[in-house]
């Protein structure tokens, strides 16, 4: 099982307003490495609402880099990388409108969203949010720190391929459970479990 797991929290509901962002890299089984940075987000903007979820404020960020800053850092633990996120499909908006808006070369990764995954592996919770996945796991963790989401997220895989037993890499994992790979950036292929392999 080799992933990398990454959480965006952002200032607002814009997804160009990330303030911080956090990778943890998982090799053989086991965290290898995380990263985590604060954000200055475009014109230091923030929602109240926010501000009393993530703890973060605009004095945390005033110094901070912005994401150009935070990028090469960043773009090291994910490229060429099958990645996982909670709801990827927030954080990789928030990922490419940062990229965007900063000029910047897309990577090139696969991704997989661990909602499905926990929606395959344990159909019987009553939902699938990652505080409800957390507690189910019996993981404790401050939801809305990117950092310690990003650990729950790749927790998320980790847990269902050994509760499956015989999954011991990710490729597996996907193809058990029917959900799928997507390429972000110049990435072309994605990886149809139901169909049984990678297509273009």
């Amino acid at each position: 099982m080799d992933f990398a797991a990454i959480d965006f929290e952002t200032a607002t509901a814009a997804r160009d307003s990330a303030c911080s962002v956090a990778v943890v890299e998982i090799k053989d089984g086991r965290v290898r490495q995380s990263f985590s940075a604060l954000i200055r987000p475009p014109e230091n903007r923030y929602n109240a609402f926010n501000i009393k979820i993530h703890g973060i404020t605009p004095e945390d960020t005033e110094t901070a880099p912005d994401f150009a800053g935070v990028w090469p850092e960043l773009a090291a633990h994910l490229e060429n990388k099958i990645v996982v996120a909670h709801n990827a499909r927030f954080d990789m908006g928030v990922l490419a409108s940062c990229l965007a808006g900063a000029g910047l070369r897309a990577p090139t990764f696969f991704y997989a969203d661990t909602v499905a995954i926990a929606r395959k592996a344990w159909p019987e919770l009553a939902n699938h949010k990652l505080d409800t996945v957390g507690a189910f796991l019996g993981l404790k963790f401050q939801h809305h720190d990117a950092l310690e989401d990003a650990r729950v997220c790749a927790a998320i895989p980790l847990c269902a391929g050994r509760e499956l037993g015989t999954v011991d890499d990710f490729p597996a994992l996907v193809r058990t459970l029917g959900v799928r790979l997507i390429p972000f950036g110049e990435a072309r292929a994605s990886y149809g479990a139901r169909r049984g392999g990678w297509r273009r």
